[in-house]
């Protein structure tokens, strides 16, 4: 919490500090995302205002841009929407097709899955603790023409707070700074779940004026601290569905160890700027080169701690102190040229190398092998994109290959997206990738013998073929199907009944359709969406409901001559019932199981949210429903969902 204090000190401080005004952004009208070329367009047509004049300039809230790592920009929504209702949450975005734990900040199971990917490299592994981490695509960039506050709060489970600060400038028309910190610690409703968590982000951009060299970055660190607990013990499950009036009191209930805690903590530290060799002059302009450069430092690692052994894992080589720590150094360069004329459209070419450090700080001798204890190296890669609008079509290329090193990958993606009419765009897309699997799946260590494991896995290859259809009148309609070779799950060893990473030799086949509609009448309005999922797997490896809805009824107006805005409504959630992944602690995974199957159990939640001026507040009854509707809710086996229970929350705005 003292980083979160920190983070709040400087906000008072830096809110006193006088930003330069730019003026008004006449251009961007609406808050949908605005390409990068518009952006420049934007930036490029706004006039030069004297000093003295700055304070004339009256900023609009258009003027306050949200540059995504991918260029596209939007401005700040102080508006209270359903979406801003689904996005309220520890994650600040739309949690449909995950179920979260009991507790606040622990892991979330997976009612769905994305196979897309545009990374020729193995992840971390953890997975189950990544939700809440912060990679580069979750960082944006900033441009205001006057300081902007958020102040993000959320009450949280028994004891404890979710709080989120943040601040950006603008110190002068060129340059751009903010400064933001998420904490979290709650005590959760069952013995030793704490959860503490902070994400500290620290983010610059600058340009020249003119507008030649352009350069941004950020830097960011996490740490996740999760008690781990191994879920109720199997005997308890009857008192819980039962609803055993004495373990209505969840703390009641003996977990199957309270000696555990696990963390994910990294630091990265990215950086990407570029330099205009041909810039555009005018808009008759046919050839724009330039080069560019991303660097990008990440150091993490995933630690599992314990005081003393415990037979949930199986035989261990020592009884007191667990301590489990995989680590990983990635050390990212890119060289970039970049080509853009009005004919064959923007090009883009890059060499790209990845050094990587992943492993442990001992050696284990297992049966008379030695495991090796790092996989480390560096890979050399090419790629290319593309991107040409011609006649209404807006075409967008892909691809990257490794070319040297120890693993090979490679990706190509195409898409294509038509705009019908003012309300109707159109998306196909189709993608290829080969990539190795995760670290853990090819390396782990452990004190727990059975965890100790170095794999040859082949590549994963994946084929996606994905459409899309936007209409705000009409509905949101999207549908991919997906062809995944050499699938790697973990489950549990019919041997050691401990959880051990697998590969799929078949072809698992995956059918995704989802529909979002919203129907309004006067004051009222349905908001639905449901999707639809098909796997075609004879080995049963990758399991999700066939049904995943949520459908919310609320009512808006405004009150108090029109001093609040209202909104509230009922939200069901609710999918079918499917052998549910079950939650490894130790590895921070989820693993496959076929014993029982979990779900058609309804979630409901009663909310009454207001804004006041720029003050969005909400109050909302989760799960209401559960004493009355049977207590058979489940977030993975061995682990209830959420009791009722009420919280409170706000986001707050200062615009100076």
């Amino acid at each position: 919490m003292k980083k979160l204090f920190f983070a709040l000190f400087l906000i008072c401080f830096f809110n006193q500090l006088d930003a330069q005004v730019t003026p008004p952004n006449s251009k961007i009208k609406s808050p949908k995302a605005i390409g990068s070329k518009e952006l420049d367009s934007i930036r490029g047509s706004q006039k030069k205002i004297a000093p003295k004049d700055f304070k004339k300039a009256k900023a609009k809230i258009q003027d306050y841009l949200i540059i995504s790592h991918e260029n596209d920009t939007t401005f700040v929504d102080t508006t209270l929407t359903i979406q801003k209702e689904y996005k309220f949450n520890y994650l600040r975005r739309d949690n449909f097709g995950l179920i979260p734990f009991s507790n606040l900040g622990q892991t979330y199971n997976s009612l769905t899955h994305d196979f897309q990917n545009t990374s020729t490299m193995p992840s971390f592994g953890a997975r189950a603790r990544h939700f809440n981490y912060m990679e580069i695509k979750n960082i944006n960039y900033y441009r205001v023409p006057t300081p902007l506050t958020e102040l993000f709060y959320k009450s949280a489970f028994e004891q404890g707070q979710l709080a989120d600060s943040f601040f950006t400038v603008n110190t002068s028309p060129q340059f751009n700074f903010s400064i933001a910190y998420k904490g979290l610690r709650s005590i959760g409703k069952y013995q030793h779940i704490l959860t503490s968590t902070g994400n500290f982000r620290f983010t610059a951009n600058y340009k020249t004026k003119n507008n030649r060299y352009n350069v941004r970055g950020h830097m960011v660190t996490q740490d996740l601290l999760n008690q781990e607990n191994g879920g109720l013990k199997d005997e308890d499950l009857i008192k819980f569905e039962e609803g055993d009036e004495e373990f209505l009191d969840r703390s009641i209930f003996g977990p199957n160890f309270e000696n555990a805690e696990s963390i994910l903590r990294g630091k990265r530290f990215h950086l990407e700027h570029n330099y205009k060799i041909i810039r555009s002059k005018d808009s008759l302009s046919k050839n724009k080169l330039s080069i560019g450069h991303v660097i990008s430092f990440e150091d993490k690692y995933y630690q599992y701690d314990q005081s003393s052994s415990n037979t949930f894992f199986g035989d261990s080589f020592k009884t007191t102190g667990i301590k489990d720590r995989a680590t990983l150094e990635n050390f990212y360069n890119q060289i970039q040229l970049n080509y853009s004329n009005n004919i064959i459209g923007d090009l883009q070419f890059n060499i790209t190398n990845n050094n990587y450090n992943y492993g442990y700080d001992k050696l284990v001798v297992l049966n008379g092998n030695t495991i090796t204890n790092r996989l480390k190296g560096d890979i050399y890669s090419a790629g290319g994109k593309y991107h040409k609008r011609y006649k209404g079509f807006d075409l967008d290329g892909e691809l990257g290959i490794n070319i040297s090193g120890d693993f090979d990958g490679n990706f190509i993606k195409g898409k294509a997206t038509f705009k019908l009419n003012d309300d109707i765009s159109a998306t196909a897309s189709i993608q290829h990738s080969s990539k190795a699997p995760n670290y853990n799946t090819l390396l782990y260590q452990s004190d727990y013998i059975n965890y100790n494991w170095r794999n040859n896995f082949n590549n994963i290859e994946t084929e996606q073929l994905a459409f899309q259809l936007k209409s705000k009148k009409i509905a949101n309609i999207s549908a991919d199907y997906s062809t995944i070779s050499d699938y790697v799950y973990f489950k549990k060893d019919e041997t050691s009944n401990q959880v051990q990473a697998f590969q799929n030799s078949n072809t698992i086949n995956y059918l995704r359709v989802k529909l979002e509609r919203e129907i309004k009448v006067g004051k009222l309005a349905l908001n639905n969406t449901i999707l639809y999922q098909n796997v075609k797997d004879k080995d049963s490896t990758l399991n999700v409901p066939e049904f995943t809805l949520r459908s919310t009824l609320y009512f808006s107006s405004h009150l108090f001559k029109k001093a609040m805005f209202l909104q509230t409504g009922v939200t069901l959630n609710y999918f079918t019932k499917y052998y549910m992944n079950a939650y490894n602690p130790l590895l921070a995974e989820f693993y496959v199981q076929t014993e029982r199957e979990y779900g058609e159990f309804p979630r409901l939640d009663f909310f009454i949210n207001a804004k006041i001026r720029q003050t969005r507040i909400y109050l909302k009854a989760e799960h209401f429903n559960s004493s009355f509707t049977g207590y058979d809710f489940y977030s993975a086996p061995n682990y209830p969902y959420r009791d009722f229970t009420i919280r409170f929350g706000v986001v707050w705005n200062f615009f100076l």
